[in-house]
């Protein structure tokens, strides 16, 4: 069996653990800043945030978090107690930052293709990160890794799945350019993990 927390030889240590889920996090949040700046979203819960706080100028923060929140018994039940803490940290903590990175940087609105290109290398590199180090950034991200876990069907083609249904909704909701360019920054995330991101190099085997 392939454990996301197995207390194996290859397990990394707390410290490396936190500074890995600490880089992740940052690296999505940051990510996030040029979605915004370019007025796109993306897929997974963190599309359906965006799409929910654009209209209602709720708090995509706080949004994300609490959408995340019924994935948690999916983390407990199938990948443990020790995923679904990390899992924990790393939604608190993105969530955190998303809202606190306007205030100490600010970006000037950009082109669509920037800011999708740009979101997709950050939340991709960030992903692979707190993938590497057995957390994600929730919902789709726990159905992604327990999947690839238990059948070996890629995380990455499990997010592009659910995200086709997120942006065939927002087809509804914003113009098709919008969807367009976006869809091209949830295509280079979902690429750069579907290459990087194999069972057989960074989840433990028991």
């Amino acid at each position: 069996m392939i454990l996301l927390d197995s207390p194996t030889a290859e397990s990394h240590s707390l410290a490396e653990d936190v500074q890995g889920i600490l880089i992740g996090a940052t690296l999505v949040a940051l990510g996030m800043q040029f979605l915004r700046a370019s007025e796109l979203f993306t897929g997974q819960i963190a599309g359906l945030s965006l799409i929910i706080s654009y209209p209602t100028g709720w708090p995509f923060g706080a949004i994300f978090f609490l959408l995340n929140l019924p994935f948690y018994w999916l983390a407990i039940k199938q990948l443990g107690w020790r995923f679904t803490i990390k899992n924990f940290c790393a939604v608190a903590l993105m969530s955190s930052l998303v809202e606190v990175m306007p205030y100490v940087l600010k970006i000037n609105p950009v082109h669509p293709a920037i800011g999708a290109t740009l979101f997709g290398i950050l939340a991709g590199i960030g992903l692979l990160s707190l993938f590497r180090h057995g957390a994600t950034l929730g919902g789709v991200g726990i159905v992604a890794l327990w999947l690839q876990d238990k059948n070996g069907f890629k995380a990455g083609n499990t997010q592009l799945l659910f995200d086709f249904c997120v942006f065939t909704l927002s087809l509804f909701l914003f113009p098709w350019t919008t969807v367009a360019w976006s869809l091209m920054g949830a295509m280079i995330l979902n690429m750069i993990i579907t290459i990087n991101h194999r069972r057989d190099r960074y989840i433990a085997r028991s």
